[in-house]
């Protein structure tokens, strides 16, 4: 097999449930929509921030959980990020609650981003920008991203999402990124240091004119640099450099572009 497939597999290392509880968030007197997975660790201070036992799993309402998560943070489990994100059951059902971005892995709970495959056509081929993320970054600094990429912040759907972060990041115009073709959605389900990372990726391809030169705006990356695609396929291939969600929407763009056999 060929070896750049291990990025798919180290995506999807999580075993669910493995050990861990099913979390439900209620709202009033409803029954509990299903959201989230969290360690047997996470139980007592469920239990104590206003959960209930049902079944096999932990119950609690929206305001009990965002209380135990800042409770968590304040103890050092993960770092507050002040950016809050839509707490869904169904990924494409109604926003159930808010919760901050970092608190999300520990509770197993969905995260949606988006990621954008900046291409420019050239007569040798197909070139891709690539980023470099910043050094101080909280995670995988240094490493090898798209030109743009975030995660969806509640209240945003995923294009108002890449439309704002071209601009935060890259320095793209509206005009230019309103361009991009939606192209895939992956899903994948991951075992990381912060937790469990359960995240929905939103794909999209923008073809730049070779005039167009993003430059870093927020501090997020230090740079971009534009390489032919069969370079980043060798790169994908042959080590870990870009960010580990990174190589699976690379590994879809291959596929499409027909350097990849088909899933």
């Amino acid at each position: 097999m060929d070896p750049i497939f291990r990025h798919i597999a180290a995506c999807n290392n999580a075993v669910l449930p493995g050990g861990r509880i099913p979390l439900h968030l209620r709202r009033g007197g409803g029954k509990g929509e299903a959201v989230g997975w969290v360690p047997a660790a996470l139980e007592a201070p469920l239990l104590a921030g206003g959960g209930a036992r049902t079944g096999d799993a932990i119950e609690i309402d929206a305001a009990g959980l965002e209380g135990v998560a800042r409770s968590l943070s304040a103890s050092g489990l993960f770092r507050w990020r002040d950016e809050d994100f839509d707490v869904r059951g169904d990924t494409d059902g109604p926003a159930l609650a808010r919760l901050d971005r970092g608190a999300l892995p520990s509770f197993g709970i969905r995260a949606v981003g988006v990621h954008l495959n900046g291409l420019v056509e050239r007569e040798d081929g197909p070139w891709l920008w690539v980023g470099r993320r910043a050094a101080d970054k909280l995670l995988d600094p240094g490493k090898l991203d798209h030109i743009v990429a975030g995660g969806v912040p509640a209240g945003l759907t995923p294009r108002e999402t890449l439309l704002k972060e071209a601009a935060e990041e890259a320095g793209l115009a509206r005009e230019v990124v309103a361009q991009a073709l939606a192209v895939s959605v992956l899903d994948y389900a991951m075992d990381r240091p912060e937790g469990l990372r359960r995240d929905r990726l939103h794909c999209y391809d923008l073809v730049l004119d070779e005039s167009v030169r993003p430059v870093p705006c927020d501090g997020e990356v230090s740079g971009f640099e534009l390489w032919p695609l069969p370079a980043v396929l060798d790169r994908v291939r042959r080590t870990d450099d870009f960010k580990f969600n990174v190589n699976l929407v690379l590994i879809d763009l291959f596929r499409r572009r027909g350097l990849l056999p088909p899933a």
